[in-house]
């Protein structure tokens, strides 16, 4: 599918992650990681608690990209006193924003041509596809493949917007897969009951990857609909990810709005920021229905 030799399921996008990290390092190694990616914040530390791998943060850009300079100078030089930098983990999308191609093209390169490896946490690559095909009028598994020949490895998660019950697989070489098979049992991940959710994440690649372009549409239906309601400020989603930003009055109740939305059935995450997420279980009269209760409990507060 997207064009490598090997592929490994794994429980989760976490232990996928993690497995790719200590396939590619060695102990005493780093990793060149952007401050907000998944794999950096909230997995744990898992690549430096199981495997000795420093990451190396690097701040992310409005765009979510990281700046091809800063990634320059985060390379150590061959020196003892430095961790041998290894790799460079991208995500897309990251925070529901897609990642430009040219920029993933081009950051990838400049990371191959300083002798790194390259791995994409694409949890959401099949969202990043179906944005770029939108923009280029192209095919999304095609997007997808075009962003995963990029790397080295990617990981891919089929529980978000696919809506298999659970999984994530790690695609690379058959060397890598190799090295991350051994990972993968010492995590353990090596279920001797995978096939049953390996056929949930077959269907969901069948017949589940044309119905995101749908989940993008409902986020903008939202966005557009709590657009211009008093202290809340709407950024425009590039994929299924909506975020809200509560100012003024709204910010210091925001505890209040968040009990006021449960008590509709609408969860959203966060305190300050806000964070609505569509997926293949939302309909455009659920969008409805939450915008209004949206609009009612920011009226009453």
């Amino acid at each position: 599918l997207l064009g490598f030799e090997a592929a490994l399921f794994v429980p989760t996008g976490t232990q996928s992650n993690l497995c790719a990290l200590l396939a590619h390092c060695q102990r005493g190694d780093e990793y060149l990681v952007g401050q907000l990616a998944h794999c950096y914040r909230w997995e744990g530390g898992g690549g430096a608690v199981f495997g000795s791998v420093q990451p190396q943060p690097l701040n992310h850009q409005p765009d979510g990209t990281l700046a091809l300079a800063d990634i320059e100078a985060a390379i150590k030089p061959d020196d003892a006193h430095f961790a041998r930098t290894r790799l460079l983990a991208l995500e897309n999308t990251l925070g529901g924003k897609l990642l430009p191609m040219d920029y993933v093209q081009v950051a990838t390169a400049l990371a191959q041509s300083k002798g790194l490896s390259r791995h994409l946490d694409g949890a959401r690559l099949f969202n990043a596809a179906t944005a770029q095909a939108a923009q280029l009028g192209s095919d999304v598994l095609h997007e997808a493949k075009r962003i995963a020949q990029c790397f080295d490895s990617v990981s891919v998660c089929f529980s978000k917007g696919l809506g298999a019950p659970v999984g994530s697989a790690l695609c690379g070489s058959k060397a890598f897969i190799a090295r991350a098979h051994r990972v993968r049992k010492m995590a353990g991940g090596g279920m001797r009951q995978a096939g049953m959710l390996a056929a949930a994440a077959s269907h969901a690649l069948d017949h589940h990857v044309q119905c995101l372009a749908q989940d993008h549409a409902l986020a903008q239906r939202l966005a557009d609909g709590l657009a211009g309601l008093r202290d809340l400020q709407v950024e425009p989603p590039q994929t299924n990810i909506v975020f809200v930003d509560l100012n003024g009055a709204l910010r210091e109740k925001s505890a209040t709005l968040l009990n006021n939305l449960a008590a509709h059935g609408i969860r959203a995450t966060g305190l300050y920021r806000l964070r609505f997420v569509t997926h293949m279980d939302v309909n455009a009269q659920g969008i409805d229905r939450a915008v209004a209760a949206i609009r009612q409990a920011v009226v009453s507060l």
